[in-house]
């Protein structure tokens, strides 16, 4: 199994901060790696690095073979990498179908990939003509991801998709996700509940202070609260 993308002595910095201090991390291909930590760890950084928004200070970024750290933000998106922020990313003054529009840059939308939105996410269907300002803000994660996934996508960048949903609302993600992979997506996505990183992610890998401090089996951290105490400060009963 190949890596898709990969990290090496990547440093980024934001003005005087040094946010980002040499992170290596690999994504592999076809599978969901958790990027885990506490907050203020660098994971959101290290998402918004990937995608050029805030760009690598040095180290090299490779996407399926090709180093893609010195490229401009739109041009890393038309290379198969869909992204949903944490902020939800939306056109509060379009509606909920022109979001979607925008988001199929390729042509027009599929109707079959619709369906299929709609079916995790009927809220979308319900208010498909609905301006997306007046979406809840769990109807707001759910357009963020359709936007991300409207299109086949090689690789998703997601971060935190589940902060502040409603549990039904996080079950019927899960359930996206676990399709969205099942179809040959690689995900590396940043979670906070260690419950759903637990139900969604193959892989893992902890920051702290910037740093990658620990890769593994997303199944092995699950199962040894040693580990999860050590590296994340918290038990697996107090990620629940």
């Amino acid at each position: 199994m190949s890596d898709l993308l990969t990290l090496a002595g990547v440093h980024t910095h934001i003005g005087r901060y040094h946010i980002l201090q040499g992170v290596d991390l690999t994504a592999r291909e076809g599978r969901t790696t958790m990027l885990l930590g506490r907050n203020g760890a660098g994971k959101t950084t290290t998402l918004r690095t990937i995608m050029g928004l805030w760009p690598a200070s040095s180290g090299t970024i490779t996407l399926a073979g090709t180093r893609i750290e010195a490229l401009a933000t739109p041009d890393i998106a038309t290379r198969g990498i869909g992204y949903v922020p944490e902020t939800m990313a939306v056109f509060s003054d379009l509606t909920v179908k022109e979001n979607l529009i925008l988001a199929a840059r390729t042509g027009p939308l599929d109707d079959a990939q619709l369906a299929w939105i709609f079916q995790f996410f009927p809220a979308l269907k319900k208010f498909w003509l609905s301006s997306a300002g007046t979406l809840s803000g769990g109807q707001k994660q759910m357009l963020s991801i359709a936007r991300a996934i409207v299109e086949p996508r090689k690789l998703l960048l997601i971060d935190e998709p589940t902060k502040g949903l409603a549990p039904a609302i996080v079950g019927a993600l899960i359930d996206c996700l676990a399709e969205i992979k099942r179809r040959g997506a690689t995900i590396l996505l940043v979670e906070q509940n260690f419950r759903v990183a637990e139900a969604i992610g193959d892989d893992v890998a902890v920051m702290d202070n910037g740093r990658i401090m620990y890769t593994g089996d997303m199944p092995t951290l699950a199962a040894n609260t040693a580990l999860q105490e050590h590296f994340l400060g918290l038990s697996l009963e107090a990620h629940q």
